[in-house]
Order: C-alpha cells, then structure tokens, then sequence
C-alpha cells in the first residue's frame, strides 16, 4: 500500500480535518467525521465501517488498512496541530457518516431517548452504555451534544459503529409516534413514582433522560406514560445525566421483558449494581482522556 507524506500543515486534508475536530456544521457538510486514536480505528475496520483517510504520526504502524483507504503520515508536530487531544495517540481516522440507523417504525423492544443531554461525555458514556446493556438504539434530540464530536466518539469506544442511533429534530412528535405504536414513555424525572414500584410498563417502551440542568422537558414529560425517578438516601439532589441513564437501562432488564433479546438479567440486584459498577468505571476510563484533551 502506497503511502502519502504530508508536512505542510495547510495542506488541503489537514485543513478539512481541523474542520471536522471543531465544526458540527462542518462535519454534516462533508458528510464525514474524524476519529481518534487506535482504538476507534481498531473498531472502524471491525464493524465494516466507511474509511476515507488514516493519519498516522511518522513511525507509528498501526492495523492493515484495506486497499481504497488513503494512508497518509505526517511529521509528530503536524499531528499534535491538527489532532483533538493535548496528547495526541499518533492515528486519525476520518470516516463517513454511516452510522445505523433507528428505523421509523421501530422494531425492538427497548430504546434510549436523550432529551437535550449537551456534556459530550455523558452522550458518548450513555452511547456506549447502551450498547453494553443491550437497548435496541438510541434517540437524540437536536439539542444534544453532537454523536461525531471528538469528544463524544472517543466516549463511546467504538460503539458508535454497532449502535443504531437518531437525531431528530422533533422529539416530541417522535414519541407520540412511538406511543401509537404501543411503546410506554418512560421520563425520569425528580417528583416521579420511584422506579422500583413503576406499574403498567408494556413489554415495549422508550427511557428518557433529558438535559444536565433542566430535565426532560415539558413537552416531553406531557408525553410520557410513566414519570419515575431514582430514589435518592443521601443529600444529593440528583444524579449525574450517565449514571442516571446507565442504571436504569440495567435495572429495567430485570422486569422480565418477554421479548427475546438474548441479553436479559434474571436478578434484580444483580443487574442494579452491574449498572453501577460498569457506568462508573467508564466515567473513570473518560476522565483518565479527557485529561489528555
């Protein structure tokens, strides 16, 4: 495989990645999004994922590529000005915008809604919590933190091209749909019924978490057949949006959903602290990058 050499830092494929690192808009334009690090490469070739480009520091080997990916290498201070982090891993990958999509009428029996979640790691952390939990996909309002930020991507440790995802610019309306198809709405929310003694839940429904400050918003909580809330011993008002999301994605498998998704818990406790344990060690895992950011 031939490979490019690249010092110039205006050339023209170091520009469009210094693009897509800081502009949403940038990266729905190209219809491209850049990746970070080995990891996420590592996961990129596994998954089938659409690879246009690979940036490598210079004497850094990296996985195979096949033959149609464009290899470039580019000097270590080249890198450290176009990659993300503070501490760049030495690989980029820009990749296509193909994520899975969450098909309208859905077909699964359990999905994840963010409603206004902004913290790129709380989106990428609940991504990737998703997918651990086995949830069918997950439903973005526009006014979450963007799926293909660096941030958010490298959060999700390569779920990102296994999890069916969609952002939609009427979440609202996207429930209601979803209600009439018979899933329950579940939102979280501080003056609901506890969680554990949550009644009349279908086989088939939908958790909401919604934005770090507000909540789920009005509109959507008019929407929602079930208002729970995690209870809460201590003097702490709330949750972290993350945690929040990761433990109820758990601990709602131990309701014995009779759909068989092949991933359901058979014990309560079980499945709570499993929750708990594996959100707070990839919180852990985030903060140990983003120092690097």
């Amino acid at each position: 495989m031939r490979e490019e050499w690249i010092t110039s830092r205006k050339n023209p494929l170091l520009v469009q990645i210094r693009r897509l690192v800081s502009s949403r808009g940038a990266r729905r334009s190209a219809g491209m999004f850049l990746g970070d690090g080995v990891k996420l490469l590592e996961e990129a070739l596994k998954w089938g994922a659409p690879l246009e480009t690979v940036v490598y520091s210079e004497g850094l080997d990296g996985p195979e590529l096949p033959p149609e990916v464009r290899t470039v290498r580019v000097p270590e201070d080249v890198m450290a000005s176009v990659s993300p982090a503070q501490t760049p891993q030495g690989v980029l990958s820009v990749c296509a915008m193909t994520p899975q999509s969450v098909p309208a009428k859905l077909e699964g029996a359990v999905y994840m809604v963010l409603d206004g979640v902004q913290d790129p790691g709380n989106v990428g952390t609940i991504l990737r919590t998703a997918d651990c939990a086995g949830m069918d996909g997950l439903l973005l309002s526009e006014q979450c933190a963007d799926i293909f930020s660096p941030k958010v991507l490298r959060a999700t440790m390569g779920s990102i091209f296994r999890m069916p995802v969609e952002v939609t610019a009427d979440l609202p309306g996207r429930l209601y749909a979803l209600r009439e198809q018979g899933y329950s709405v579940l939102s979280s929310q501080l003056d609901g019924t506890p969680f554990y003694q949550r009644r009349g839940v279908g086989e088939r429904y939908v958790l909401v978490v919604g934005n770090e400050g507000n909540g789920v918003s009005h509109q959507v909580q008019q929407l929602a057949t079930h208002r729970l809330r995690l209870p809460m011993r201590g003097g702490a008002e709330s949750l972290n949006a993350a945690v929040a999301a990761g433990i109820l994605m758990y601990q709602s498998q131990s309701w014995g959903n009779k759909v068989d998704r092949g991933r359901l818990f058979p014990r309560m406790e079980f499945t709570f602290w499993y929750g708990i344990f594996h959100v707070y060690f990839s919180l852990l895992s985030l903060a140990g990058q983003m120092r690097q950011v």
